[in-house]
């Protein structure tokens, strides 16, 4: 691949990334509609957050956390069981399914975090 169809397909997908975004679709629902991979929106992702490198913070300053609030808008009895369960940071949207690794969902959520 040239040098030049390479930086059309990164900004193919730059516009792209900012339409599944700005959806409130799940990756696997907004690839469905736009005839696209799920794989493929999922290197892009980590594709371009590979070029902004989390915020470092200085050596002398301490790590505080802080805790997210959520609003359930469904009673328990309108929830159907769900196979997939979808967690948003900022702009990021996950699909968490069954037998999914804790510490590697951890790991990106702190990164998302700093």
């Amino acid at each position: 691949m040239t040098k030049m169809e390479l930086q059309s397909l990164r900004q193919i997908w730059e516009t792209r990334i900012a339409d599944y975004r700005a959806s409130s679709l799940s990756g696997a629902a907004w690839c469905a509609a736009n005839d696209l991979k799920v794989h493929q929106l999922w290197y892009w992702l980590r594709k371009f957050s590979s070029h902004h490198p989390a915020k470092t913070t200085p050596a002398t300053s301490t790590t505080s956390h802080d805790w997210v609030s959520f609003e359930w808008d469904k009673s328990p009895s309108e929830i159907p069981s769900p196979s997939v369960l979808l967690v948003r940071v900022s702009q990021a949207v996950f699909e968490v399914t069954p037998g999914f690794n804790p510490a590697l969902l951890n790991d990106v959520v702190h990164a998302l975090s700093v």
